[in-house]
Order: structure tokens, then sequence, then C-alpha cells
């Protein structure tokens, strides 16, 4: 039996393996890649060629190039989310550095805390 985290990025890797192909599919310069610590992502070129890479947060199920809120959309509707990263990717990168999104579910659990 297969571990939960090796069930986690096969679901990664299949959610951005479909984006890369419809991205692709219209047009767009993306490719699939693993990275050196593992991570798998997807590097999309906008209209002046810089590159940005789309990741997978399966915890709260989106596809995100950045940390701004505008940066992320949910994987769920699949159709939904080649959409807006074709239509980011058209208007161009933020000029900015790739922002990594990341949580610290600890600090937000104290938060609410009551």
């Amino acid at each position: 039996m297969s571990s939960i985290k090796e069930r986690q990025r096969a679901c990664e890797e299949t959610l951005l393996t479909a984006l890369r192909n419809e991205l692709a599919e219209r047009g767009v310069h993306a490719v699939f890649l693993i990275e050196d610590d593992g991570r798998s992502g997807v590097e999309v070129l906008d209209v002046a060629g810089r590159a940005r890479r789309v990741y997978v947060h399966l915890e709260f199920r989106w596809f995100y190039w950045g940390d701004q809120p505008d940066e992320r959309i949910s994987c769920l509707q699949l159709q939904a989310g080649v959409e807006r990263i074709q239509q980011a990717a058209q208007d161009g990168w933020r000029r900015e550095e790739q922002g990594e999104l990341s949580f610290n579910l600890r600090q937000l659990a104290e938060a609410y805390r009551l």
C-alpha cells in the first residue's frame, strides 16, 4: 500500500499534467517539471518570455503561481483554471519575483483559539 505522501504526489502530478496539456493545446508554452527537492510544477512563459511556475496546493485545492490573492484558482474545475492561468500569462506575470504561498496552520489555529 502506498503512503499518503506518495498518493498526494501522484494527485499533484495528475493535476499538473492535465493543466500542462490543456495550456499546450491553447498554444501556451508550458513544461511539466520536477524540481531538485522533488516538488512538481508547470513552468509557464508569459508574452514577454518570463517564466512562472504553477504548483498545486492540495489542502486548499488550488493551482497557484505566486502569493497574491489573484495568483491562485481552484484546481477542481480544470477548464476555469486553465483559462485563468492562460489569461494571466497573456497579461504578463508580475515583475516582482515569484512569491511562495505558504501557511502556518499552527499559527492560524492559535489565532482562532478562544
